[in-house]
């Protein structure tokens, strides 16, 4: 499955993937696949990267056209991660 809305939002933000990966404390090349769809996404990711752009995950995931959630979306001040993929957000 192509996440077609992740490269979107990022390109709109002027990001490139290495920004981005950053973020998901991994590396460019794993970001890469994830954009191409050639691995799933995890949904810890899915999580850090809805709240970072503000949209829903459902409108990352190609489920819903309404990026704009209806609800408010809880503040992150510390995000960690292992590498095994294990995002911890406080």
């Amino acid at each position: 499955m192509e996440f077609r809305r992740i490269r979107e939002l990022r390109e709109d933000n002027n990001l490139n993937q290495t920004e981005i990966a950053k973020i998901l404390k991994i590396t460019q090349q794993q970001y890469s696949l994830y954009e191409k769809g050639l691995r799933t996404i995890p949904v810890e990711y899915i999580i850090t990267l809805s709240k970072y752009y503000n949209v829903t995950s459902d409108y990352l995931l190609g489920l819903s056209d309404n990026p704009t959630p209806t609800y408010r979306i809880k503040n992150i001040t510390n995000i960690t991660g292992d590498v095994n993929g294990k995002i911890t957000m406080k």
